[in-house]
């Protein structure tokens, strides 16, 4: 007979993301982190290919991706206010960690690529709610400089890769509020008695 793990159901049950702007200092550890990480990184994947990666931006890394960000946004538009070039600057530095996930999938002669992908969305998912088990709050957003491959080299994401998200980590605020979920009978479809 299988037994219920009341505690990892009732987590799983409230388990909620909190807004980046509501993430502040302290961050994990480095050692908290790499045992999160080493949560996130137990995902399904099909072949055993680890199919994506793992960017620790931490410290100063963060106001340098950001610099980055604000020049690729001058180029799109040198009249960009000072507000916006903030905003650009301040990306990865609304949290006191973040990071990013990087998709490695790619054609394989047995493994669907699409399967390496959803691996990869996985680990953001565990990522996440790892960083919650651990007490922290966290988000898993995916901006514009996720997928404007300008931005790719200050990110460290190399050729071929893909971001499937940036997951923002740090200490709440407050506690995040619960928002409508789906009602059960809207995303089932059951076939077969049960």
């Amino acid at each position: 007979m299988n037994e219920k793990n009341e505690a990892v159901v009732e987590f799983l049950k409230t388990r909620r993301s909190t807004p980046v702007l509501q993430l502040a200092e302290p961050g994990p550890s480095r050692a908290e982190l790499e045992e999160i990480l080493t949560i996130a990184a137990r995902v399904p994947d099909h072949g055993k290919l680890a199919p994506w990666r793992f960017i620790v931006y931490a410290g100063t890394a963060r106001a340098e991706v950001g610099e980055a960000l604000a020049e690729i946004t001058l180029a799109d538009d040198a009249t960009a206010s000072s507000e916006r070039l903030k905003l650009e600057r301040e990306r990865l530095t609304r949290a006191p960690l973040v990071v990013g996930v990087i998709s490695r999938a790619a054609v394989h002669p047995k493994i669907p690529e699409w399967e390496q992908v959803m691996s990869a969305g996985a680990a953001c998912y565990n990522l996440v709610a790892a960083a919650n088990a651990f007490g922290y709050g966290a988000t898993w957003l995916s901006e514009w400089y996720a997928f404007d491959e300008r931005a790719f080299s200050a990110l460290g994401v190399e050729a071929g890769e893909r971001v499937a998200g940036f997951v923002h980590i740090g200490t709440r605020r407050e506690a995040p509020f619960e928002r409508v979920r789906p009602e059960l009978a809207d995303v089932v479809t059951w076939r077969g008695d049960l």
